[in-house]
């Protein structure tokens, strides 16, 4: 097909869009991951136990869950691309206050506002990535979740050879990378319209007779499932959370390894889901989204229960392992909820988003406030089980998909 006609440029714009979105995503998520990256630094500046550094988590969390599927029911109806710039001047807001924050307060003041940032962000971006794909849902959901995982990855390692060695107020370096987003998700935002009026123009031009609409399942058929994925979700984050909130001081307590070599663990950890992320997206695309969730989670069971019996070295592979299984199942389980609304990409992007965040906060708050009267080898002996929860996914009904060679 001849490029210059409207769908040979849409389709020649995709990639660059999704490519566009997937940095966007990784400086989203890599200012957010730095609020877990400081926890040690700032649990002994400002003399917090564990139940404080898990009330962070829950406030950055909750703030980011909350609006989300609001954000998102308005932009199905409404699209606002150029939503996401302000999105990124809260999260650039929160940033600079965790920087200087002179209390407690101040700090779960400026996690709130960086929760609120990624709350905008994440429905839009959601639904410019499905309109990029070209029928390729799963790999343009992986491609654009390889850039948030790998941002949340990037916050450890910033922590260990940035902020530790310079302080809290290093943070406010990393205003440079809220300002590059900014730019760049004009540039995105603009791409994406230009595309969506070619494509509308290209649907025009074909005249192509029209579609029956695709039937409206109602609230029973799809209550079962959603519940099956909320559940999963839980799983799958409350076992992250006692590794975003707490590995570091497991590795430092266990190991006694310095704070630098824990971080860059967390790294090796987070970095992990990337290419689990990636992988899923691409591999459900081909074999179904009912296969790639009942793997990813119930896959991480064997190496979650011998976690809390390794030695160091082990303990590092196996944490690789089990983010790599278990980081597979996102865009699958984001992929499946959106066939199950069909037309309602925002508000399913963003209540899946911000139930990932909400359950992700109030595992750490429970988990923070167990810890304290626990310890935290008993806490991770007890997380290693989460994964089995996995099995509900074989209640979980097949859809008709499409596959991609």
């Amino acid at each position: 097909m001849n490029v210059t006609t409207p769908v040979g440029i849409a389709r020649r714009a995709t990639m660059p869009v999704l490519i566009a979105l997937s940095v966007t995503h990784l400086l989203n998520d890599m200012i957010q991951s730095l609020i877990p990256a400081i926890y040690p630094i700032i649990k002994s500046s400002y003399a917090l136990d564990f139940g404080q550094i898990g009330l962070i988590t829950l406030t950055f969390q909750v703030s980011a869950s909350l609006l989300q599927p609001l954000v998102g029911l308005y932009t199905d109806k409404n699209p606002m691309p150029y939503s996401m710039v302000v999105g990124m001047g809260f999260s650039l807001l929160g940033l600079i206050g965790l920087a200087f924050a002179g209390s407690y307060g101040l700090l779960l003041l400026a996690a709130a506002c960086v929760g609120v940032g990624s709350s905008i962000f994440h429905p839009e971006a959601t639904r410019m990535a499905r309109s990029a794909s070209g029928g390729q849902h799963g790999l343009a959901q992986g491609i654009f979740q390889v850039g948030g995982q790998t941002g949340g990855a990037l916050g450890p390692l910033l922590a260990a050879f940035i902020i530790v060695p310079n302080g809290q107020g290093s943070l406010a370096w990393f205003s440079a990378a809220a300002l590059i987003a900014m730019m760049l998700m004009v540039w995105t935002a603009g791409q994406h319209a230009l595309v969506s009026k070619q494509k509308a123009v290209a649907k025009l031009a074909a005249a192509p007779a029209p579609a029956a609409a695709q039937p409206a399942r109602r609230l029973a058929e799809v209550a079962w499932p959603i519940t099956i994925l909320i559940v999963l979700l839980f799983s799958k984050n409350a076992y992250s959370a006692s590794f975003s909130s707490f590995y570091t001081f497991y590795l430092m307590g266990k190991f006694g390894v310095t704070i630098q070599t824990s971080q860059v663990m967390l790294f090796l950890f987070l970095g992990s889901s990337a290419a689990g992320a990636l992988f899923g997206g691409m591999l459900g695309d081909r074999i179904g989204r009912n296969k790639i969730i009942w793997f990813s989670i119930l896959g991480a069971l064997p190496f979650s229960l011998a976690l809390p019996y390794a030695d160091l070295f082990w303990t590092g592979v196996l944490t690789i392992v089990i983010n790599m299984v278990m980081s597979s199942a996102f865009a699958a389980i984001l992929i499946y909820a959106l066939e199950l609304l069909p037309g309602r990409i925002g508000l399913v992007g963003g209540f899946f988003y911000g139930l990932s965040f909400g359950l992700g906060g109030v595992a750490a708050a429970l988990l923070g406030e167990f810890t304290d009267q626990l310890g935290l080898d008993t806490i991770y002996r007890i997380c290693s089980f989460l994964p089995a929860i996995g099995l509900l996914a074989w209640f979980l009904p097949p859809l008709k998909e499409e596959r991609h060679p």
